[in-house]
Formats: C-alpha cells, sequence, structure tokens
C-alpha cells in the first residue's frame, strides 16, 4: 500500500511539471541564477583568502647589516632578531648568495651583468630577512626593531602592506554585499514563481483534488506531489549549475594562474575538494526554500 501511494505521489509529480513544462523551466532557471550568484559569492570568497595570503607571504623587513660586519656579529644580531615577540623567523642571506641572486634575477640583461664583472667585486651587503608572525601587529614589530641600535646595522627597509590588504578586505565586502543582495533577490524571485507554479498546478488539478477529497484521500496525499515537485526542482537546479558552473571554473582557471604566479590557486581543486560539502548544502538550501513556498501555496489554495 505504501510504495503504491509513493508511487502515485511521484507520478502526480512529474504529471505536475510537465503539464506546465514553460513554467517548470523558468522555476529552474531562476533557482539556477540564485545559485549562480551564490556560487560567485564564494568563488570571491576563495581569490580574496589566496589574494590576502599572497601578499602576507611578501611582508617582510630587510635589514641590511654592514658589509665588514663579522659572521659572528651578524650571528649574534640575528639570535637577537628571533627573540622578539613579533617574529616568525630570520632568514641570513650572506653577500655570496645575495650576489646569486641578483645574477639570476638579472641573467638576462647584459648590461647589468657587464657592470657587475666591471666591479671587480662584490658590491652587496649582508641581508637579514624579518619574518613577522602576525601581520596584524606589524607596526608593533617595527617600533621592536627601530629600538635595536646594534653598530652593524647600515640601514632597514620594509612595505607597509597594511593598505594594500585594507583595500582587498573592503573590495571583497562591496562584492560580497552586492552578491548577497544580488541572490536575495533571486531567491525571493525563486519562492515567487514557485508559489505561482504551485498554484497553476492545483488549478489544472482542481477537479482531481475534489474528487480525491470526496473519495477520502488523506490532506498528506494531496499535499506530497506538490511538495515533491519542489524538491525536484532544486534537484534539477543544483544538477543544471555543476553543469554550469564547472565550465565557468575552467574559463576562469588560466587567468587566476596568471595573476597569482607564484602561488598554487586552483578554483577547480578547491571545488572537488569540497564538492559535497559546498552542493549538498546549496540543495539542502534550494529544497526548503522550495518545500516552504510549496506548502504555503497548497494549504491556501488546495483547501485540504
Amino acid at each position: 500500500m505504501f510504495l503504491l501511494s509513493s508511487g502515485r505521489i511521484i507520478k502526480f509529480s512529474f504529471q505536475d511539471i510537465f503539464r506546465n513544462i514553460w513554467l517548470s523551466i523558468v522555476t529552474v532557471i531562476i533557482l539556477a541564477l540564485a545559485l549562480f550568484s551564490i556560487n560567485m559569492l564564494l568563488v570571491v570568497r576563495v581569490i580574496s583568502q589566496a589574494s590576502v595570503e599572497a601578499v602576507k607571504d611578501k611582508i617582510d623587513i630587510s635589514v641590511f647589516v654592514k658589509a665588514d660586519a663579522s659572521e659572528e656579529k651578524i650571528i649574534n644580531l640575528k639570535k637577537q632578531l628571533e627573540n622578539l615577540s613579533g617574529v616568525e623567523k630570520v632568514d641570513y642571506i650572506s653577500k655570496a648568495q645575495a650576489l646569486e641572486a641578483f645574477r639570476q634575477k638579472y641573467q638576462n640583461d647584459p648590461n647589468i651583468i657587464q657592470a657587475l664583472q666591471e666591479l671587480g667585486n662584490n658590491p652587496l651587503t649582508p641581508t637579514l630577512i624579518v619574518k613577522p608572525a602576525d601581520t596584524s601587529n606589524f607596526d608593533v614589530l617595527i617600533n621592536d626593531l627601530n629600538k635595536i641600535n646594534d653598530d652593524i646595522i647600515e640601514s632597514k627597509d620594509f612595505t607597509d602592506h597594511k593598505l594594500i590588504l585594507e583595500r582587498i578586505n573592503s573590495i571583497t565586502n562591496k562584492v560580497s554585499d552586492a552578491g548577497m543582495i544580488l541572490s536575495l533577490i533571486f531567491v525571493f524571485i525563486s519562492v515567487l514563481v514557485i508559489y505561482n507554479a504551485v498554484r497553476v498546478a492545483i488549478y489544472t488539478h482542481r477537479k482531481e483534488i475534489a474528487i480525491m477529497r470526496l473519495v477520502g484521500a488523506s490532506a498528506s496525499f494531496i499535499y506530497m506531489p506538490f511538495l515533491l515537485s519542489g524538491l525536484i526542482y532544486a534537484l534539477v537546479g543544483v544538477l543544471a549549475i555543476v553543469a554550469l558552473f564547472y565550465p565557468f571554473l575552467s574559463l576562469l582557471q588560466p587567468y587566476l594562474e596568471a595573476f597569482f604566479i607564484e602561488y598554487q590557486i586552483n578554483i577547480i581543486q578547491y571545488y572537488n575538494s569540497h564538492f559535497l560539502s559546498i552542493f549538498g548544502l546549496q540543495l539542502a538550501g534550494a529544497a526548503m526554500v522550495n518545500i516552504v513556498a510549496s506548502y504555503i501555496a497548497v494549504k491556501k489554495y488546495a483547501k485540504v
């Protein structure tokens, strides 16, 4: 009996969908647009986090040491810097290492290489690269470094990336706010479309519903086909967005690789590794919205 009732509910649900096929297509399209905007929000968040991490990775302070400083004094200064509370690590770049890095950087510029050879000696100085443990306390670290007055220190150089980070966060927040508003608009439209789709389906089946009431069909049996239709719309919408969004990610990925040259930013891999959580939550959310809209319409128009 249960299997028979379930089969009839599924049959009636698909009949509703195909009898109003154009309305069903519009419903799925609107739902897919809502899901697309939500996924775009997620992509913006992932790219924003990658941008912030890329900038943070480049935040450091270069402490240039005098060329005639002894190795022992440089090592002592390195230990002194490592003991500061805001320091994650300190890298020591010797004169030889600095010269090799300089040659690698300008290997395709014969004028600079020739000028370096004409000097006859290594003009570069040893450097201590200080990596902050927490970029939010960058100013505190700068103050602590300025208090160190070792006579072998020639100069200090750093770039304050705080403004860059603030701009990235500001742009991300603005895009996210705009995307959220757009997503809510699409969700609202989806609710209206589904509500009207169910209303049209109820009107189409008004005689059948009246007969069901006369023969004593339960309210749940009358409700279920319409609620199941909402669930089917959600499932088709999510499948559609999966089929459409992955090609979009494939087009986006080369631009990300070109922009983040030194970093492994793979948005497709991110979606693959979080596939169930991303699209599972979207399916659950879309199904809940559709079922609620369908239930409200059924309660109002089915008169059960």
